[in-house]
């Protein structure tokens, strides 16, 4: 089936970024995998480049394409080529949309040009140590100083991708008790100076998979934010996060089914170039089938992605439709890198192979931006279960 998703104008970009990432990513991969983050001035690459600028308004710097096909194209070029771009990525697919949806003039002024550039790098601090996916449980404060001025943070945060690098963290806490009738209100959006006094990067996480993405431990210590620095009203930051997550969510599933789509390619070319009694891999019948199989399972996934990438340029992408995006293609990634990596024999359990790092990488997607059980809950409350 010809695919009609992407245009002449994605396609162009797909050609810059594949020769982007063969020259200045692909030759000096291992170093940043051994190091456990991209280098800090990779991002003004990103920067130059125009990655982080294609949704970001003219008048700011980028170039004010309302569209998420773009990122899809980089979805699926990273993956082929078995790489990752560090923690940029919660720059633009999580950061963004909340600059965009909830800053004033005068924060877009201050903040985009810097954010277009990579002068100034993003991420989002909302986990906790102990609250998981309870984001309403959540104990970090900001109070309001009595002069009005600031607020004071208190608190702390994990599992912050790109917490290393990041020059401003959006950054959840409570500036309210919750109410009796519910435990969402309370919460407020701060975007907060990483350079504040009492502003600290804890350790820097080792993961299991994504080494290249800087994931760190947050703390706050009487951190004075300016009340300029607040992102939308007080209290309503869990409606604002709850606002955002179906981008979220669709970018995971996308994501997901790249890396399937990748593990494919890696298997296809490994088992025509492997030799085992006497003839390459891919003439064994149980080859053919798996491969086969794999294949099946990627047109599905591609389908749904597609499905759900065209709904949220539109605008109507649902919470249930975007969790079952999510829930489909991260599982079907789980299912087809296993059996990829199977494919490979033993060499498929070493790191110099990127079906290994490939198999390490996809196994958050079933966790971050909600698990697969929280998905498969939001989608039988939506069936009316």
């Amino acid at each position: 089936m010809r695919r009609t998703v992407f245009n002449e104008d994605h396609e162009a970009f797909r050609e810059t970024l594949r020769a982007f990432i063969e020259a200045e990513v692909v030759p000096v991969y291992d170093e940043w995998f051994a190091a456990g983050q991209a280098p800090r001035d990779f991002y003004y690459k990103l920067g130059d480049l125009g990655i982080f600028g294609i949704s970001v308004p003219e008048e700011f710097g980028g170039a004010g394409l309302d569209t998420h096909k773009f990122e899809a194209v980089l979805y699926e070029e990273t993956a082929r080529a078995g790489v990752q771009f560090g923690g940029s990525g919660v720059h633009v697919l999580l950061a963004l949309p909340y600059i965009k949806m909830l800053a004033t003039d005068e924060q877009k002024k201050r903040y985009l040009p810097k954010f277009v550039t990579g002068e100034e790098m993003w991420a989002i601090a909302m986990t906790e140590p102990g609250t998981g996916s309870d984001l309403a449980g959540m104990k970090t404060t900001a109070k309001l100083s009595e002069d009005g001025t600031h607020y004071v943070l208190n608190g702390a945060k994990t599992f912050i991708t790109g917490g290393v690098h990041a020059n401003r963290v959006i950054v959840c806490a409570r500036t309210a008790a919750p109410r009796e009738d519910d435990r969402r209100f309370g919460i407020s959006l701060f975007a907060v100076d990483t350079k504040s006094e009492g502003y600290s990067i804890g350790r820097k996480l080792d993961k299991l998979g994504l080494k290249t993405s800087d994931t760190a431990e947050l703390a706050f210590v009487d951190v004075k934010v300016p009340v300029e620095d607040l992102l939308g009203e007080e209290n309503k930051g869990f409606y604002y996060l709850g606002h955002n997550l179906a981008s979220e969510r669709w970018g995971i599933a996308f994501g997901a089914y790249a890396q399937a789509k990748a593990a494919v390619r890696f298997a296809k070319q490994y088992v025509q170039e492997r030799t085992v009694f006497g003839k390459p891999v891919a003439h064994f019948q149980n080859t053919k089938f798996e491969l086969a199989a794999c294949q099946a399972e990627v047109d599905a996934a591609e389908a749904v992605a597609d499905r759900a990438l065209e709904a949220l340029d539109a605008g109507e992408l649902t919470p249930a439709e975007a969790a079952s995006a999510k829930l489909f293609c991260t599982e079907v990634a789980h299912r087809v890198i296993d059996r990829c990596l199977q494919l490979h024999g033993g060499y498929g359990y070493m790191n110099e192979y990127p079906i290994a790092r490939l198999y390490a990488d996809n196994r958050v997607n079933r966790i971050y931006g909600g698990t697969s059980e929280i998905m498969k809950t939001i989608i039988a409350k939506d069936m009316g279960l």
